[in-house]
C-alpha cells in the first residue's frame, strides 16, 4: 500500500505560481511511476504530468508543457508540481497518484494509488 498527502494548493492570480507537494508513504519502490491529475468544475479528469521515481524521465500534458514541471526529491519521498503562469483554466483540484509499475503513464487507470486532492483556482 502506498499513501500520498497533496498540499500547497490555493487561490492565486493569473500569471502566479503555485508549487504542489505529494508526500508518499508507505511501500514506496524507487521505480515506481508518479503523476499529476487534475479535475477541473464540470470536467473528467484529466493527466497533466508524470515522472519515474528514481530515473527523472517526466512527461507533460501539452496544455501545461512549458509552464509546469514535476520534480521529486527521493530522500523525502516526495513528489512536486510547480505551476507557473497560471491560467483560469488551470482551475481544478489537483491529484497526486502512485503506479505499480515502473514507467510514464498518462492514462488515470493506470495509477493504482490516489491521493485526496488539493484545490487550485486561478483567479482572472
Amino acid at each position: 500500500q502506498v499513501q500520498l498527502v497533496e498540499s500547497g494548493g490555493g487561490l492565486v492570480q493569473a500569471g502566479g505560481s503555485l508549487r504542489l507537494s505529494c508526500a508518499a508513504s508507505g511501500r514506496t519502490y524507487s521505480n515506481r511511476g508518479m503523476g499529476w491529475f487534475r479535475q477541473g468544475p464540470g470536467k473528467e479528469r484529466e493527466f497533466v504530468a508524470a515522472i519515474i521515481w528514481s530515473g527523472g524521465r517526466t512527461y507533460y500534458a501539452d496544455s501545461v508543457k512549458g509552464r509546469f514541471t514535476i520534480s521529486r526529491d527521493n530522500a523525502k519521498n516526495t513528489v512536486y508540481l510547480q505551476m507557473n503562469s497560471l491560467k483560469p483554466e488551470d482551475t481544478a483540484v489537483y491529484y497526486c497518484a502512485a503506479r505499480s509499475l515502473a514507467g510514464v503513464e498518462t492514462k488515470s487507470s493506470g495509477y493504482a494509488y490516489w491521493g485526496q486532492g488539493t484545490q487550485v483556482t486561478v483567479s482572472p
